[in-house]
């Protein structure tokens, strides 16, 4: 099948949105698929600066261009910045079914940066879903939101794992990754910020060493405050596996659901992960990944006494393999007459949707 990837995320961004997309492409290659992405490195950008993503600035008959010599079977949309605006009123006018993606809740997004209300946030994006096929949310918690706001054609798309790159070390590879640290290590990885709650992790009162992997608004002060932890910034995808393999427990403080990949990426190392038990980890973790309670604490101590092979075995039902099948099945295809870069654009009713 001849698969078209729309987004506005891509692997430079180092966005998680933008890695998730490079592994499922590279696994729907694997198994068979060709795979074209239409993303930003292909367009003249505009720095929106704070470390924002570069948003492309005018993709217009590019983007079209783009598009139909793809020739596609299948048109996915994974984000709704201007690509992906741009690409729904292209299979508008085609008549191309697509699929589209909800990988975070934009909505609160723009409503903590003031942008609009969350009425009319959440209306916007509605507008943008409405015409998709099917849209996959790789979120339980905003699955259920979404579910109560009426949208329609929703569908569960947690995110794989890549399990060839985060995999179970044996022996333990603690000295060679981190040098001689105290037992046992407790890992947090992510965004440092308010919405994380990492100072919740970082006043743990428990034994043995702290490292955080990650950066954020808060980073400065938190370690200006907290000293004694390991920051070890954000590193690259192999220094990141070999840190979960080094680790004894990923502890994840946040209340809300965000830590999806890297609850996975711990399991699939073995590292066994403490949580509160809200959506996301709650259905990840389970009983067999590691720990949940609304006490991190207990939740740590719980999680260290799972066993490592029994948190890998765990996480090889989340692999890329599964994951990828489960996107292709929810494809929509595109009728083969409207396959042609000639055909004619409907009304421009259809564009308004």
């Amino acid at each position: 099948m001849r698969i078209l990837i729309v987004t506005d995320i891509w692997q430079t961004h180092d966005h998680g949105v933008g890695h998730l997309l490079v592994e499922l492409t590279r696994e729907l290659q694997q198994i068979g698929h060709a795979v074209t992405v239409v993303q930003p490195g292909a367009f003249a950008c505009l720095p929106l600066g704070n470390g924002a993503p570069r948003w492309v600035a005018w993709p217009g008959e590019r983007l079209r261009r783009l598009m139909d010599e793809a020739r596609p079977d299948a048109v996915h949309i994974a984000t709704q910045g201007p690509l992906g605006w741009a690409a729904r009123r292209h299979c508008l006018r085609r008549r191309w079914p697509f699929s589209s993606a909800c990988h975070s809740d934009v909505a609160a997004w723009l409503v903590a940066r003031g942008v609009m209300p969350l009425r009319w946030a959440d209306a916007l994006l509605q507008r943008f879903h409405r015409p998709s096929s099917a849209v996959l949310v790789s979120s339980p918690a905003l699955l259920n939101r979404l579910q109560s706001l009426g949208w329609e054609r929703l569908h569960d798309a947690s995110p794989g794992v890549d399990t060839r790159l985060f995999r179970l070390a044996d022996p333990p590879l603690a000295d060679r990754a981190l040098g001689p640290l105290a037992r046992p290590v407790s890992l947090y990885v992510g965004p440092i910020s308010h919405e994380r709650d990492v100072e919740a992790f970082l006043e743990l009162d428990v034994p043995g060493s702290k490292l955080v992997c990650g950066d954020g608004p808060q980073a400065r002060t938190l370690r200006q405050r907290h000293p004694n932890v390991h920051w070890l910034g954000v590193l690259p995808r192999h220094d990141l596996a070999r840190v979960y393999q080094a680790a004894d427990v990923l502890v994840y403080p946040g209340r809300q659901d965000g830590a999806g990949r890297v609850v996975l990426e711990a399991m699939a190392c073995g590292t066994p992960v403490a949580a509160r038990p809200v959506d996301g980890p709650l259905q990840r973790v389970a009983d067999q990944g590691g720990a949940l309670d609304d006490d991190l604490l207990v939740a740590w101590h719980a999680a260290l006494r799972q066993p490592r092979h029994q948190v890998h075995a765990h996480a090889q039902s989340f692999a890329w393999s599964r994951a990828a099948g489960e996107f292709v099945a929810r494809l929509p295809t595109i009728p083969a007459h409207r396959r042609s870069r000639h055909v004619q654009p409907t009304l421009p009713s259809m564009v308004s949707r």
